[in-house]
């Protein structure tokens, strides 16, 4: 699917449009030209067209589409899968070459140790060192909010409690630098770190080979920093089927997390009960709950922060149109600077917005609708916002706690659901690499005390067997 616009507005060749507002009840139209991203005023958000756009372009998997331009993801997926259940190791080989354009063996899918060991002797020893206190944090915070075993429930004879094991296996995906060129070695602190805190036994790393046939430094320096010697350079899709299935060479995962691309993701859809996965989590997004306590050029900066994942989506939500129309000019003049200019601009057009309404009560409802992975809330009343909203990945609050902080460095995980997934989704923790189960035990005297009860149940469903293996311990007729 191509990438579409958001709303009823095209912006004209060239890539600057006006920023505009389609009609509803008591809105007035904004006009500021030149700028990349739209202003939508409205009183009534929730019931407007152009809000509602943004929000399902996101939900309905907008972004992740635009990866895949006009590729049958599902069918071409379908076919992967199905190639690694039928051919194993050789369907690997296979398609990471025709993906990838890299041979590989069967000896050569995964990565050597000596060329582990290499990567972290050549590594800049600073960069190193910030690894270390960037894990440092994440495994402080995920160590704080380890599910534990309690106490269990005593009722006379009877106890109940509940165990938390942690998984045996887990299949770590890390982009591996193609598409936008980012080497996301961050994702493996904010994967590997918290199954390592939750106790899992193994952890396999799948990472796409470069033009050169070998897995980024960087990649391989960080995994022999966070002790992970199990690497395998081989295609997205092919490595996360191998994952899941199981082959001569890689064997099967109990679980498989990490971001990816629109292939990556539908893997996992697919594969989803073979296996287990984080979340169908897509490109990035933002949306800021604003007032005019807020700086705008802040404002501007995180939102562009957003806006150059390519695709990402920023949207601003604020009572305040001088705020909306201040952060679009402050928009404008910090994009040229940036890198990747372009490709930002075209994310700003096309799946973001500054919507103004009526007041903070009413920005917290849109936000709440979205969902939205990332959270800010930088207004005047910040604690008052965050106890209205329910539904948000990870939530920052206050002027100083930008977006990156959860990046990188705070210890909460940026693996975060995405599309409106935060109603049902959490973000990935220590606690996504632990099983509950459940622990009972009666003596002989509660047994005897539940047995009529039990066996009326089972009976009233015309389970026999059930009741008679109740039966035949008490005695009961």
């Amino acid at each position: 699917m191509a990438r579409r616009a958001v709303g009823k507005h095209r912006a004209p060749r060239g890539g600057r449009g006006p920023v505009t507002a389609l009609k509803s009840p008591r809105r007035r139209r904004t006009i500021l030209p030149d700028v990349a991203i739209r202003i939508v005023e409205s009183r009534q958000p929730l019931r407007d067209p152009a809000v509602l756009a943004v929000r399902d372009t996101l939900r309905a998997g907008g972004l992740v589409a635009a990866r895949a331009g006009a590729a049958d993801v599902r069918a071409a997926v379908a076919e992967t899968i199905a190639d690694v259940e039928a051919r194993g190791d050789q369907a690997v080989i296979d398609l990471t070459a025709r993906i990838e354009k890299v041979h590989l063996t069967p000896a050569t899918m995964r990565v050597e140790a000596d060329k582990l060991a290499a990567a972290a002797a050549a590594a800049e020893p600073k960069f190193l060192a910030l690894v270390r206190r960037a894990a440092g944090n994440v495994r402080d915070y995920q160590q704080a909010i380890l599910h534990r075993d309690g106490p269990p429930l005593r009722r006379g004879g009877r106890t109940l409690g509940v165990r938390y094991t942690p998984l045996g296996r887990v299949g770590v995906f890390v982009p591996g630098g193609g598409g936008s060129g980012a080497v996301l070695v961050s994702t493996m602190l904010m994967t590997i770190v918290p199954a390592q805190v939750a106790g899992v036994g193994e952890i396999a790393l799948v990472c796409p080979p470069t033009v050169g046939g070998d897995v980024s430094p960087l990649v391989l320096a960080v995994a022999a920093e966070l002790g992970v010697g199990e690497v395998w350079r081989v295609s997205g899709t092919a490595g996360i089927a191998a994952l899941a299935i199981g082959t001569p060479g890689i064997r099967r995962a109990d679980k498989i997390v990490g971001p990816g691309n629109a292939f990556v993701t539908e893997a996992k859809r697919q594969l989803f009960g073979r296996v287990g996965i984080d979340s169908l989590a897509g490109p990035s997004e933002v949306l800021i709950v604003a007032d005019d306590t807020a700086e705008p050029e802040w404002l501007a900066a995180d939102m562009l922060a957003q806006a150059e994942h390519d695709p990402g989506s920023a949207v601003l939500v604020t009572p305040s149109r001088k705020l909306a129309e201040a952060v679009a000019g402050a928009i404008e003049r910090q994009l040229p600077a940036l890198e990747r200019a372009a490709a930002i601009r075209r994310a700003l057009e096309r799946y973001s917005a500054i919507v103004v309404v009526a007041d903070l009560t009413s920005a917290c409802a849109v936000a709440d609708e979205f969902a939205t992975e990332h959270l800010q809330i930088v207004t005047g009343d910040d604690e008052g916002c965050l106890a209205r909203i329910r539904d948000a990945g990870a939530i920052f609050v206050g002027p100083h706690t930008p977006v990156p902080l959860g990046d990188y460095y705070a210890g909460p995980s940026h693996v975060l659901p995405t599309g409106g997934t935060a109603r049902f989704f959490s973000p990935l923790s220590c606690n996504e690499f632990l099983k509950a189960s459940s622990v009972v035990r009666y003596d002989a005297a509660s047994l005897a005390a539940d047995a009529a009860d039990v066996i009326d149940f089972a009976a009233r469903e015309g389970l026999t067997a059930h009741a008679n293996a109740v039966r035949v311990r008490v005695g009961k007729k």
